[in-house]
């Protein structure tokens, strides 16, 4: 895993202007309505998986108020809920394999709009499994260590005592995995413990990586990657591209 890339990317997201920060809130926000939806249940002490958006939130500085506005809304059924999951992969520039899950009420146009992004930065949409079959979904959770104070023989110690299956320490934070299922679970355990999870999440992990080296691929990698991320039906992208 590149641990070095996703704490990178961790920490440009939270220095994002308030902008960025309100569709990070939109893109969570209907995660946590399809999950009430699909529930049946606006009780994070009855719903593990909404428990751990809310958490998510709270790690994306959202604040309480909006969540609890959130959360009474669409126990009342006053939110829009008509979202779909889609889920399209492709190849970047290079031959990079990207996975793009989406939250969307509109099929169609957000289809067009993945396959344009595609196209635009030298990549192209392929069939559905074309380069899923390279990732695996794993449980990741990011415990913060900029500062490098955490005693590596006890967090090895309280990581494996949590359940977790392997962990690696990397510049600025420890990367651990577990199983998807798992992964709230996990993360409750470390945050009982004292450590700072600022990320923990069910994601598609790559079992090989691609590095660019041309300065026109890795311009358009991050163009592309960056109008994906921007796009309000994007909720994940996934890729393996070694930014490290």
């Amino acid at each position: 895993m590149s641990g070095h890339s996703k704490w990178s990317t961790i920490k440009r997201k939270k220095g994002e202007k308030d902008g960025a920060r309100a569709k990070v809130f939109t893109k969570i926000s209907r995660e946590i309505l399809v999950c009430i939806k699909e529930t049946g249940s606006a009780d994070p002490a009855n719903n593990a998986r909404l428990a751990q958006l809310i958490q998510k939130a709270k790690s994306n500085n959202i604040p309480n108020d909006n969540i609890d506005r959130l959360l009474k809304k669409a126990a009342g059924g006053a939110e829009k809920n008509d979202y779909e999951n889609c889920v399209y992969e492709g190849y970047g520039p290079n031959g990079v394999a990207v996975i793009v899950d989406c939250l969307t009420d509109n099929r169609n146009r957000t289809a067009g709009e993945i396959r344009h992004y595609f196209d635009k930065f030298g990549g192209n949409m392929g069939t559905s499994g074309c380069v899923s079959f390279m990732f695996s979904l794993k449980g990741v959770i990011v415990i913060d260590n900029e500062d490098g104070d955490i005693d590596e023989d006890k967090a090895m110690e309280d990581i494996l005592e949590s359940g977790a299956d392997d962990f690696s320490f990397e510049d600025g934070c420890i990367e651990i995995t577990t199983d998807p299922a798992e992964v709230g679970a996990v993360a409750d355990a470390l945050r009982g413990m004292g450590y700072n999870v600022v990320s923990a999440e069910a994601e598609q992990v790559p079992s090989t990586y691609t590095t660019l080296t041309d300065e026109d691929h890795i311009k358009k990698m991050s163009a592309m990657l960056e109008m994906m991320e921007d796009n309000d039906d994007v909720q994940n992208v996934w890729h393996n591209w070694d930014e490290a």
